[in-house]
């Protein structure tokens, strides 16, 4: 899992708070690594740096590269350059392989277009929550598009079973997921539902338009039943974002681990209370804090409860943004995740 969780690399905008502060390179970086089939930016970067989070800027990528941040591909060789102020990692590739393996640098990533590049994120991990509705507003979550009949007298249909579907206005629309409404997500601190999370059980394709449409059952993860709703399929585009701290300060709380799980570690995914309107946005980098309460006894045996000092633990990559919520995947994890605990800016 946490080679898994070390490819996750996912890119935006610029990193900028952390340019003030000097890179610091592992004990003993190695001077070059061959890229093999598995690695990622952040990987490879985690053997040179001491914050392989902030491979983007031992890239020395621009605004530009970083929203649409170059690819490495297997053979090719990093090199780490110190001959500045600032080390930096180069690739270079093999050339002329009968003739001695020439290498040839190039000054930064490189991007031709091949089938085997090394991926920026592992799809199988991170597409369903892409893809597939997380978080509903109240007008999602009572959504008049719903299943209200069955084949014949079935009470279930699941995988290359119809439904009949009423409420569909658009019969360009093609793709639809299935979902059931969800319990609310509350913020910690305020108590207020701020949405509500779906409960993902397929997908559908229309095949015959009408009051009610008929919809085919292409994909089906959960027993499908009458009442169950319906909303297009969004663009499931898994795009590459590097990691990057938040352009403003970000302080929130992790309020539920996905799967309805009381604790996480790496790999886990979180709800957070804060979206885009907090400033948040795909590709950003999050501490997560842990509050600590030292507990001791009295000379009356009594409990007595003494605040020390926070405990950071964990690193957080956002992968999906909502107005007033995100998803985010913790990449490295000392302890334990839980419901409560804080993230900030790292």
């Amino acid at each position: 899992m946490v080679r898994i969780i070390s490819a996750l690399i996912l890119a935006v905008t610029a990193v900028c708070a952390s340019a003030a502060e000097p890179l610091k390179l592992v004990d003993n970086p190695p001077e070059s690594h061959v890229v093999v089939k598995g690695d990622t930016l952040w990987a490879i970067s985690g053997k040179f740096l001491k914050e392989p989070w902030r491979w983007p800027e031992i890239w020395n990528m621009n605004r530009e590269q970083i929203k649409n941040p170059h690819l490495i591909y297997p053979g090719d060789i990093i090199y780490l350059d110190r001959s500045g102020s600032t080390p930096r990692l180069r690739v270079g590739k093999r050339v002329g392989s009968r003739t001695g393996g020439v290498v040839k640098l190039s000054p930064s990533v490189h991007s031709e277009a091949v089938s085997q590049n090394i991926p920026s994120i592992p799809p199988h991990i991170i597409e369903p929550f892409i893809s597939r509705p997380l978080v509903l507003d109240s007008k999602d979550q009572d959504s008049p598009i719903r299943i209200v009949a069955t084949q014949e007298e079935r009470m279930v249909i699941g995988s290359g079973d119809n439904g009949f579907v009423s409420g569909i206005p658009d019969a360009s629309i093609v793709n639809w997921q299935i979902y059931r409404p969800g319990k609310p997500l509350k913020d910690p601190d305020t108590q207020e539902i701020i949405g509500y999370e779906a409960f993902f059980l397929g997908n559908a394709r229309l095949v015959q338009p009408g009051e009610p449409a008929v919809v085919t059952v292409t994909e089906a993860k959960e027993e499908i039943f009458r009442g169950d709703r319906l909303l297009p399929t969004p663009p499931a585009n898994i795009i590459s974002y590097a990691p990057h701290r938040p352009d403003r300060d970000v302080s929130g709380k992790i309020m539920t681990i996905y799967g309805d799980r009381s604790e996480g570690g790496t790999g886990a995914v979180v709800s957070l209370n804060r979206g885009k309107q907090d400033g948040l946005e795909v590709g950003n980098v999050l501490a997560v804090f842990r509050n600590r309460i030292s507990k001791s006894f009295d000379t009356d045996l009594r409990v007595e409860e003494t605040a020390i000092p926070e405990e950071r633990y964990a690193l957080a990559f956002v992968f999906r943004t909502f107005e007033r919520v995100s998803y985010a995947l913790i990449v490295t994890s000392s302890k334990s995740v839980r419901s409560g605990d804080s993230v900030r800016n790292p």
